[in-house]
């Protein structure tokens, strides 16, 4: 089954390595709009860098990059336009990026929230699902698993289509039919 782009906000979830980004990505490319790539991640370290490499080398040439480790709001109002269609990947990285920050995170929530409401341009947002495996051992994990959830919710919650991808599948949780 083909998947296309809904008008609005989508969410992909999945594990890592999952495929979300892969799937994420062929959505905004068969979108035939301009496809903007909001980059969250940092290249902290060699591993990093290897890997947002083999992202970038994956989307090729025809995609334009934002970094927006901390400021997301900020970064899609401003690639906010008709015509375009916004890719972020990930809030998962955005979310351990504020708390490195020591952001506050329900603050942050929220400004995401509201700007994703105003967006003229379809947005999809990639997330991790880091709640199904054990509880973590320490109160920082228990903190971000919980804030990467809470968000996730939240994202969910005003997206009108929402995948959840395992083994490179997705699986439609919420669809938008009014298309």
């Amino acid at each position: 089954m083909t998947r296309r782009l809904s008008p609005g906000v989508t969410l992909v979830l999945g594990g890592a390595r999952s495929g979300k980004s892969r799937f994420a990505e062929a959505l905004v490319a068969s979108s035939g709009r301009e496809p903007v790539y909001v980059a969250t991640a940092t290249a902290i370290d060699a591993e990093m860098v290897a890997r947002i490499a083999r992202h970038r080398q994956r989307r090729g040439a025809g995609w334009r990059t934002v970094e927006a480790p901390v400021d997301l709001a900020g970064a899609l109002a401003r690639e906010d336009g008709a015509g375009r269609a916004v890719l972020v990947d990930c809030l998962t990285l955005w979310v351990s990026n504020l708390m490195m920050e020591e952001a506050d995170i329900a603050q942050a929530g929220e400004r995401l929230a509201a700007t994703l409401s105003a967006m003229r341009a379809p947005v999809v947002l990639v997330a991790n699902e880091v709640g199904l495996g054990i509880v973590p051992d320490n109160a920082l994990a228990r903190s971000f698993r919980d804030h990467a959830g809470t968000l996730n919710q939240a994202v969910a919650g005003l997206a009108r289509t929402v995948y959840l991808v395992a083994a490179g599948l997705p699986l439609a949780l919420k669809e938008d039919h009014d298309r």
